[in-house]
C-alpha cells in the first residue's frame, strides 16, 4: 500500500511539472515577446513624414500607402517611388518561432509588403554620432516611427513623424 500511494504522488509531483513547464511558454516567458500591461493602442492612421518619403496608414492596422526616395528605397531593398501594401510590426527573432507580430508599442521591426516585395527594418533610434542606438519597446508611439539601418558601420535613422 506504502508503495503504491507513493508511486501515485510521485505521479502527481510530475504531472504538476509538467503542467508548470508547459505553462512558461506563454506569454512573458523568455521566448515570447513582452506585451505592456495597458490597453491596446490605436492603429496608426494619417500621413506620417520623414525626409526620405512618406507612410499614409488608414486605421486599419494593416494598410499602408507608401512614398519613398531612392535612398531609402535602397537601403530596404525595394523599389523607389509611390506603393500601396500591407504592413506588420514584429517582435525581432524570438527562438524557435521567429518573428511573430505584435503590437507596436511592443515592436523591435516592421514588416512591410509592397506591391509584392517584402522588406523588414529595425525600429530604433540611433544616437547623434551613430555609434550606437536603443532598439526594443517603446519606441514607435501613434506620432512617430523610428527606422534604423546600419550602413558603413555607423547607425542611421531614418524618422517618420505623423503630419
Amino acid at each position: 500500500m506504502k508503495r503504491s500511494a507513493g508511486r501515485i504522488l510521485f505521479a502527481a509531483l510530475a504531472a504538476c511539472v509538467i503542467l508548470l513547464a508547459s505553462g512558461c511558454a506563454g506569454a512573458g516567458s523568455p521566448n515570447m515577446p513582452y506585451e505592456p500591461d495597458t490597453p491596446l493602442p490605436e492603429n496608426h492612421d494619417g500621413q506620417f513624414i520623414s525626409d526620405h518619403g512618406t507612410m499614409t496608414f488608414n486605421g486599419d492596422g494593416s494598410s499602408v500607402v507608401t512614398d519613398f526616395d531612392n535612398e531609402l528605397a535602397e537601403m530596404l531593398g525595394i523599389q523607389p517611388g509611390e506603393g500601396e501594401g500591407t504592413y506588420e510590426f514584429l517582435s525581432g527573432d524570438l527562438p524557435p518561432a521567429g518573428s511573430v507580430e505584435v503590437r507596436y508599442d511592443a515592436a523591435h521591426e516592421l514588416k512591410l509588403t509592397l506591391g509584392g516585395e517584402t522588406a523588414e527594418v529595425t525600429l530604433g533610434l540611433a544616437s547623434e554620432d551613430g555609434r550606437t542606438a536603443s532598439v526594443g519597446t517603446g519606441m514607435v508611439t501613434p506620432e512617430r516611427i523610428p527606422m534604423l539601418f546600419e550602413k558603413d558601420g555607423v547607425n542611421i535613422n531614418v524618422i517618420f513623424v505623423k503630419e
